[in-house]
């Protein structure tokens, strides 16, 4: 049996060389976002958000929501992998952090397909059910407080249609969910997602080791 192969410094430098492509929009925005108050760890990694515009391909999303913008990396991503007549909406809970994506998004030209939503997100989220429907979402991607993933995850069931994609992050939070000793709120509520995802026969599972675990759950 082939085991987990170690992700050595050396061994993401080459993959970066091999598989990351990066441009200058991209790296001035994450440079940016280093520069802010935990920026560095709150911001998805560039392979990450590689995945996310690619998984947006693959399901032939038109319509997408993300749930927790921070500084619009991940935004952007996805926004430049939808077609012209796409929608991103993205909600965050103060307009802060997002204002540093915002011209960001407006020079990649992808502004006008950007509908930010600013509140608690449990609100908007009943909010976008009510204007849009049951299934308006093809892909879903969250990445907010760990304390409301489950909520989260029970209305993008909800929102997302039969065969799309809910995008979890953080989901092995920093190495935690592995330690008993580890009992905080923050871990505390990722294990309990991914208590429920494992038994949750409404998807289809992977929960990927890759940054600080990604789970794709394939609504049936």
């Amino acid at each position: 049996m082939a085991y987990q192969t170690s992700a050595t410094p050396g061994l993401l430098a080459y993959v970066r060389d091999v598989s990351l492509r990066d441009d200058e929009l991209l790296r001035e925005l994450r440079e940016t976002t280093a520069e802010l108050p935990a920026g560095a760890s709150m911001q998805v990694m560039a392979e990450e958000g590689q995945l996310l515009a690619l998984l947006v391909g693959l399901t032939n999303a038109t319509a997408v929501l993300e749930i927790g913008t921070f500084t619009g990396y991940s935004t952007l991503c996805m926004a430049r992998a939808l077609p012209a007549d796409g929608l991103l909406v993205s909600c965050d809970i103060d307009d802060r952090w997002p204002a540093v994506g915002a011209d960001f998004w407006k020079r990649a030209g992808v502004d006008s397909l950007i509908d930010l939503r600013i509140g608690e997100a449990a609100g908007v989220l009943d909010t976008l059910l009510a204007e849009r429907g049951p299934g308006s979402f093809d892909l879903v991607f969250i990445d907010a407080d760990k304390a409301g993933y489950v909520g989260y995850y029970e209305a993008s069931l909800a929102l997302v249609r039969s065969g799309g994609l809910i995008v979890v992050d953080n989901t092995l939070c920093f190495g935690r969910v592995a330690d008993p000793a580890a009992t905080d709120p923050e871990t505390a509520a990722v294990r309990a997602l991914n208590e429920v995802l494992h038994g949750d026969p409404r998807v289809d599972l992977s929960l990927l080791v890759m940054a600080d675990g990604i789970t794709l759950a394939r609504k049936r």
